[in-house]
């Protein structure tokens, strides 16, 4: 039995304690949770709202952070709505000041007083700026001058202290605040508000006016000497599952094969043994060849169907894997316990459990290139690049990079919106892409996202992006946990959920980009350079336990698929050495070898790139983000940092523009008025998605700008950029028809009278030359590297289609020759196509 706290329901919903509940002394102390008051008055302008673990006041009230971690019991009270956090913000008395005190949200708390005399006051508040950080107390009632303005100075911790502001000292005079109790028994302790957004945790008072400072501690032990505390909500126990090994799946080449352990009861809020720290699975699988060997981390999977059922509790514990060859596979299942075992090599042995073996027959795929369980694996090569293990096809990417919030859906369970520009989505714009036999969860639910990854598959695009973690971000609605801040505590159905939706994505052939966390919550900094207090970071940036878990949980659910990256941040700022350490981790549990990139601020590339190139950091791939129009020479430059370093990083470019535009929608799409930018979709086609291509770089992800239309927080209808995504469709297309592997960026070997500009040529000299026009250019091409006749022949890039002849359709090699016009539209972008 397990339990889980004396407060539930939506954020701020508080049940008082029974009024015949009243507080006793230990050792002369008597202290009581803020939480446990039993009346709260006068709240009609500012009132007292619970906070715990699992209830956040919207932020429209309280645009502070969740801080029930490290408070006495996970949970406190806030006076709100909070109007000034900052000294600079209006001062308005009797709303979000309060000089009198009784006057505004008066808390009261019953006390039985075995000792009468002068009793010294502390309490435990948590303020995070110049404000926030004033209470008043009284007693049955009277609120005597030694119970006015007590003042913490104390920021961005919580804190006990026992100190009045006075008009000479600001900061408040110790041992200033008391209470005269005259008479044994009971009496009504007060506490009211002083300033709103204050943080209350706790409180105690005591005779001794030399007590000594309980500093990094919850305080003294609470005693109820009558009535009784709410009872408690419990978990459910079960028992211990049998220690059946199941293998399920379509036990295929790169398709997924599931094992299942009937292992111990968990429940996913509570435990014993909490089950996603203090248990270790590991599953092994060798070919039966002896190579290769996978070791790969398992998880807690509650009643094996959470996705469906919405089980928090369960014996079911998984390991999924992504056979690479056919024949016989033997597996062994390892199951520790201990201490935050999970992220070390710690633990004893679950002796039921650990070390069962077994083996199952794997068969040769059975799909086509287009489901990348027919293409393989994704796997960086050490080349520009990346590779399909089963196809050896380059892998190409176009798609979007909008909306981030792309997991900020209703359909999930445990998904929240937190704040107003962060809402929850539908992708109603996309129900009806949503096809009989496709995944649904929960009845019907999810057709709106399915439907989503089904139009952007018929577009010809192969990819998307999102984030798994955004607690405090500029979305605040997506996390794997069950509540935003348990960040030791995963939610089943939700994950299994999103596995759902992961798994149809790679089916339709679409890359999965994971963003893991962003510039909001990555470490504790605010913007490029501002140090700050950032408690939604994982462990404030450093690779300790809560980043650990976070990764392991989402490489133990995830990495089995085929065709992901692990982007490490997005407009990263960590440090390299915390970028390393984080990198490092992650592939080492991640036994697919999958790509890690970062992505970093335009103006920050060298600071964060230049310290990871080469043999630096296990970093696999650069994810730039800068103006559209220069996608071509940063792309280059990085590909050719990274030559240089020993180490060829794959480049792609994933942010165009600045953050308030980016990729625009389709002319004419409801609510677009061209004049919201100064370019349109095609010079982004033109300077973005070729430009990326033709320097050798590995493809796109488009990002929406805030002003714009269907933007990059709160967009459902990725119709809005219908013309971008074929556009797209079509390079991805032409470009894997070319030896890409073999050609590189050689704009050298164009010869022209114009400016050369936004003429580009990739080529495999002698080979074959791919030459790239924006608009119309008398373009000649030096073809001293080749011999005999070559052909010439010329792709739209708007229409696609097969490649068509111009006005010459053969040159000579061996000396600068004019390759003519495009077919037609020569004042549009062409391709010309020059090979033997």
């Amino acid at each position: 039995m397990v339990w889980l706290g004396w407060f539930w329901g939506v954020a701020g919903a508080w049940a008082q304690v029974p009024e015949d509940v009243v507080f006793g002394a230990v050792e002369g102390v008597i202290a009581v949770e803020a939480e446990h008051a039993f009346d709260q008055t006068k709240g009609e302008v500012r009132s007292w709202r619970l906070v715990t673990l699992d209830q956040t006041p919207e932020s429209s009230s309280d645009p502070d952070d969740n801080h029930a971690r490290g408070a006495s019991g996970e949970a406190y009270l806030e006076v709100l709505p909070d109007t000034r956090r900052t000294h600079d913000d209006p001062l308005v008395v009797g709303e979000n000041i309060a000089h009198e005190p009784g006057t505004m949200a008066v808390l009261s708390y019953r006390v039985r007083v075995d000792e009468p005399g002068r009793y010294y006051v502390w309490a435990r508040i948590y303020s995070t700026g110049t404000e926030d950080n004033g209470l008043h107390v009284g007693l049955n009632g009277e609120w005597p001058e030694s119970g006015r303005r007590l003042q913490w100075t104390a920021k961005r911790t919580w804190w006990w202290d026992s100190k009045q502001r006075t008009a000479e000292v600001h900061t408040g005079v110790p041992g200033q605040i008391w209470l005269d109790i005259e008479e044994a028994g009971e009496h009504v302790v007060q506490f009211s508000m002083r300033e709103d957004g204050t943080e209350f945790d706790k409180w105690f008072m005591t005779l001794d006016p030399d007590y000594e400072h309980p500093e990094g501690s919850t305080g003294p032990e609470v005693r109820v000497a009558a009535g009784a505390l709410p009872e408690a909500e419990v978990l459910p126990d079960g028992a211990a599952g049998s220690g059946e090994v199941t293998i399920s799946g379509e036990r295929r080449v790169w398709h997924t094969t599931t094992l299942s352990l009937d292992g111990p009861f968990a429940h996913e809020l509570g435990g014993a043994i909490n089950p996603f720290t203090d248990y270790r699975m590991t599953a092994r699988f060798r070919h039966a060849s002896g190579l290769p060997v996978y070791t790969v981390p398992g998880y807690f999977a509650a009643d094996g169907n959470a996705g469906q059922t919405g089980a928090a509790s369960g014996t079911t514990w998984r390991a999924h894997f992504s056979p690479d060859r056919a024949g016989v596979w033997h597996y062994s299942v390892s199951l520790h316990t201990g201490p935050n075992c999970a992220v070390s090599d710690d633990g004893k042995p679950v002796a039921a459990y650990n070390g069962l073996r077994g083996s199952f027959e794997v068969a040769e795929t059975d799909k086509g290139v287009s489901d990348f369980r027919g293409a393989g694996r994704v796997v960086y090569l050490g080349e520009r690049y990346p590779r399909h293990l089963g196809s050896d096809a380059v892998f190409l990417k176009a798609g979007p990079d909008s909306p981030e919030t792309l997991l900020a859906y209703e359909d999930f369970d445990g998904t929240v919106a937190t704040i107003r520009r962060g809402p929850l989505k539908t992708y109603t714009a996309h129900v009806g892409d949503w096809r009989e036999g496709d995944p649904v969860w929960r009845g019907d639910q999810g057709k709106g996202l399915i439907g989503a990854l089904n139009y952007l598959a018929s577009t010809g695009c192969n990819t998307v992006s999102f984030l798994t973690y955004n607690a405090g971000g500029d979305g605040d609605n997506v996390w794997p946990y069950v509540s935003r801040v348990r960040t030791h505590r995963f939610d089943c159905s939700k994950l299994d959920q999103w596995g759902i939706v992961f798994d149809h994505a790679q089916r339709r052939g679409i890359h999965l980009h994971f963003k893991l966390q962003e510039t909001e919550n990555d470490d504790l900094v605010r913007g490029v350079d501002q140090v700050s207090d950032v408690p939604r970071a994982l462990d404030g940036g450093e690779l300790g336990l809560e980043r650990k878990l976070y990764l392991r949980e989402l490489v133990a659910r995830y990495a089995h698929l085929p065709v992901l990256t692990w982007i490490l941040g997005e407009e990263n700022t960590q440090t390299p050495a915390q970028l390393r350490a984080m990198g490092a981790y992650l592939d080492q549990i991640d036994a697919y070898d999958h790509p890690i990139d970062v992505h970093s601020y335009p103006h920050r590339q060298d600071e964060v790139y230049e310290p990871l190139l080469g043999d630096r950091s296990v970093l696999t791939s650069a994810s730039l983000q800068n103006d559209w129009s220069k996608v071509h020479a940063l792309t280059l430059k990085w590909l050719r940092a990274s030559e240089a370093s020993g180490k060829t990083w794959i480049v792609t470019n994933d942010e165009q523009g600045h953050a308030t535009t980016g990729v625009p929608p389709d002319a004419g799409y409801p609510g677009f008025d061209p004049s919201m930018v100064d370019y349109t979709a095609a010079d982004v086609r033109k300077r973005t998605l070729w430009g990326n291509l033709m320097a050798g770089g590995a493809g796109v992800e488009y990002y929406f700008g805030y002003k714009l239309p269907e933007n990059d927080l709160v967009c459902e209808d990725w119709r809005s950029r219908d013309a971008s995504w074929r556009w797209a469709g079509h390079a991805l297309t032409f470009f894997r028809s070319l030896p890409v592997r073999e050609m590189v960026s050689r704009d050298d070997l164009i010869v022209t009278t114009e400016d050369l500009g936004h003429v580009h040529c990739l080529a495999k000299p002698g080979e074959v030359y791919v030459v790239y026009m924006s608009d119309r250019q008398d373009v000649r091409l030096d073809l001293s590297d080749a011999r005999g006749w070559l052909s010439v022949r010329w792709f739209d890039p708007r229409e696609g289609g097969e490649q068509m002849e111009g006005t010459v359709r053969r040159v000579r090699g061996g000396s600068v020759e004019g390759i003519g016009r495009a077919p037609h539209g020569s004042d549009e972008d062409w391709a010309c196509v020059i090979e033997r």
